[in-house]
């Protein structure tokens, strides 16, 4: 069977046009942010957005240099990871974003670097600790490291799950792997792995100097409600 006849056969082909399509644009888009902030190398890494009241999902698709992500190679995957709509196989990763969609319903966007400074964390395997003001902001707390899991199916998923649920922080450490980030969308999700990267390479740094000084946990939730609640301007969280 061909395959444009297997995919055009899912029972979800019917597709919410306008609404995939904008999700094209943007996931497309933001996959640029990735490069332009030096979170991904090659065609390593990858953006994923919930199609708002559809169990299906936008993702990159698998080994596409970035200059060729256009909105039309982005493709769609249904909740279990399966292609709905799309002319290129998705992302490795799939599994593990279509995993974290089914059991955490509040994510709209998913990401997924390899970024330099979160990485080593990762191979080392600890959590980046919390001794910045800008961590406790944007993570409220520790970024946590997830479990070492194998590429190809929902383990990966599974330890994001797993780590994430009732954790203040939208990003994990996967053991001896790199970052996954969630948010409510897709490019909430983007700036959280920015982030990640950002709070990584400082602490790092600081960690060459001496030990840390970490922030106190009073502390810490003071400066996260304040950046989730009051920062920014009203109705526009920054």
């Amino acid at each position: 069977m061909p395959e444009s006849a297997k995919y055009s056969a899912h029972p979800l082909r019917r597709l919410p046009s306008p609404v995939v399509d904008e999700l094209r644009e943007q996931v497309a888009a933001l996959h640029a942010e990735l490069v332009r902030y030096g979170l991904v190398v090659w065609t390593a890494g990858n953006v994923s957005a919930r199609v708002p009241g559809h169990d299906l999902f936008v993702i990159k698709p698998s080994g596409v240099s970035y200059d060729d992500l256009t909105a039309d190679a982005m493709v769609t995957c249904d909740l279990d990871g399966e292609l709905v709509d799309g002319d290129l196989a998705p992302s490795s990763d799939t599994a593990a974003h279509a995993y974290v969609y089914r059991h955490m319903p509040e994510v709209g966007g998913v990401v997924h670097t390899h970024s330099t400074y979160a990485s080593a964390w990762s191979a080392r395997a600890e959590p980046i600790p919390c001794a910045l003001t800008a961590m406790a902001d944007e993570f409220g707390g520790p970024i946590p490291l997830g479990p070492f899991a194998r590429i190809g199916d929902d383990s990966i998923g599974r330890g994001i799950v797993e780590t994430l649920t009732g954790h203040r922080s939208r990003a994990v450490i996967m053991q001896n792997h790199g970052v996954f980030s969630i948010g409510p969308d897709a490019k909430a999700a983007v700036k959280a792995a920015v982030m990640c990267e950002d709070v990584a390479r400082s602490t790092h740094v600081a960690l060459q100097l001496g030990p840390l000084v970490p922030i106190p946990p009073g502390d810490v939730d003071a400066l996260f409600d304040r950046y989730q609640n009051v920062y920014g301007q009203t109705g526009a969280h920054q």
